[in-house]
């Protein structure tokens, strides 16, 4: 069972974006056989943890760790994952699992590191650079990032400052500090790993930590991230290889928004 993980681990780590390239790579590297017949969530370290099952065998990260979650519902979410591959084990189609992985055996050993990460982000956060046109653009801008900013100033306490244009503009220390001390607050590696990844996503942690807190959910941070896009396919039309980028990233977008909601429950 070892070998077949990690090449699923291995798989996931050479996930790209553009369909041509992944197809390419996945003709030069076979996917490993479905070798289980169950999968399914049992009762870890003394029933305080909860671990995705093939056949009854604990599942363990590339790092040889048994992959356990403070919570049912995130084994639940690998173990369905486990259970939907049907001849062949697809990493494209596990992206829960390698989350997951990334989180036990990254994040949770560099959770400073991971959120000072996050903070640099809202250094140069995408909602704080505005377009200077045209009119419906720069309102539908307003609309969908305004109410995060609103979000951030009035309840975490971050007053961070917007600029038209892509000239760098420094944030305040007093929103940067703010922000950190948010971020903070989160002390599960899987939830950190989740708005690492809808972060880098979506180009914005401030959707990220909106989602995180359920101010908005994942679509329509999804929306907000992709405002100008959307502004210029209405105006030009869609462009087919980007669609597929875009729907490719979503996927991961949902799996990061589903694993931190899962921890909650």
């Amino acid at each position: 069972m070892r070998d077949q993980l990690e090449s699923i681990e291995e798989g996931g780590r050479q996930t790209v974006t553009d369909p041509t390239q992944k197809a390419r790579e996945q003709m030069r590297r076979p996917l490993p056989k479905r070798f289980y017949s169950e999968a399914s969530v049992g009762n870890a370290e003394g029933g305080q943890a909860f671990a995705v099952l093939l056949d009854g065998r604990v599942v363990k990260t590339p790092g040889r760790k048994t992959l356990t979650f403070p919570a049912r519902a995130m084994a639940e979410l690998v173990a369905r994952e486990f259970a939907d591959q049907v001849e062949v084990l697809d990493p494209a189609k596990m992206p829960v699992f390698r989350l997951a992985n990334s989180a036990a055996e990254g994040v949770a050993e560099n959770m400073p590191a991971v959120a000072e990460d996050l903070v640099r982000f809202a250094g140069s956060d995408l909602l704080c650079y505005r377009a200077e046109g045209p009119e419906g653009l720069v309102e539908n801008q307003q609309r969908q990032w305004d109410p995060v900013l609103d979000w951030l100033r009035e309840e975490v306490g971050a007053p961070f400052v917007t600029v038209s244009g892509i000239v760098f503009a420094e944030q305040p220390g007093e929103a940067l500090g703010a922000i950190s001390r948010h971020i903070g607050a989160y002390d599960n590696p899987f939830q950190l790993a989740a708005i690492h990844s809808m972060t880098t996503l979506t180009g914005s942690v401030m959707l990220a930590l909106a989602v995180a807190a359920g101010r908005i959910d994942a679509e329509a941070a999804w929306r907000a991230a992709h405002v100008d896009e959307d502004w210029n396919v209405a105006q030009w039309g869609e462009d087919y290889e980007a669609r597929k980028r875009r729907d490719t990233r979503w996927i991961e977008m949902k799996a990061a928004s589903d694993l931190f909601h899962a921890a909650r429950r």
